[in-house]
């Protein structure tokens, strides 16, 4: 039993050790990326000697900031539980988390056979970001380099119905997986959702703020059915 134990508790501290070293990279890299960024638009107002001066700047922000926000906000709250610490870190430094980093990541996970937030898959879907980061580093620099010989091909009418299915493409088969598992969860969401959109069609370039009322909506069903013994 003491060896168990001793197996237990090195375990969680080697657990612990992992977590605190993430949160530590992982802020130092947050902070790197958000100040490069920054020096960007710096870095061509002392070329070009042209401040634009606080008002404009305010004025402009007004109007996209909120929104970035919010999503940003929402992102935070819904992703980092799926992704974990790692992954998380990993995923806001680089970037396009909905279109590609989350769906890698609970594919990984799904194909391995482990759950978001156990340290199996806080490892995988480390894994699964980081190559799905490094995989798009390639391709991007790739098409940078191609760029001419590939517009051709990119902008060709018969390729266009493609690239405007690829995000629905993407998460229908992760829905698939999911709602085949859990189908009396996913189906209030989905059916409220479908009648969502179809009667507020607009609604549809605001999916990234609905996405935590599809959560709660999820969580709500699973608690009804959980109490009436349906799960």
């Amino acid at each position: 039993m003491n060896k168990i134990d001793n197996n237990k508790s090195n375990k969680t501290a080697d657990n612990n050790l992992y977590a605190a070293q993430s949160h530590l990279y992982g802020k130092i890299w947050i902070w790197t990326a958000a100040v490069l960024l920054l020096f960007v638009p710096i870095a061509i107002c002392v070329y070009y000697d042209a401040w634009p001066g606080f008002q404009p700047v305010f004025k402009g922000l007004l109007g996209v900031a909120p929104i970035f926000w919010t999503v940003g906000t929402i992102e935070v709250i819904t992703f980092t539980p799926m992704l974990g610490t790692g992954g998380s870190y990993l995923g806001f430094v680089t970037g396009n988390l909905t279109n590609l980093k989350v769906p890698a990541a609970l594919n990984a996970m799904e194909a391995v056979k482990v759950k978001p937030g156990t340290p199996e898959g806080e490892v995988v879907s480390t894994i699964a970001v980081a190559t799905s980061s490094l995989v798009t580093t390639v391709v991007i620099g790739a098409g940078v380099l191609l760029l001419a010989q590939l517009t051709p091909v990119l902008n060709s009418p018969v390729l266009q119905p493609a690239f405007e299915n690829i995000l629905p493409s993407l998460f229908g088969g992760l829905a698939v997986v999911y709602v085949g598992k859990n189908w009396k969860i996913a189906l209030v969401p989905l059916l409220f959702m479908l009648v969502l959109f179809l009667l507020v069609p607009s609604l549809a370039s605001s999916v990234g703020i609905l996405v935590p009322v599809g959560a709660l909506i999820s969580i709500g069903a699973a608690r009804i059915l959980y109490k009436r013994n349906k799960l």
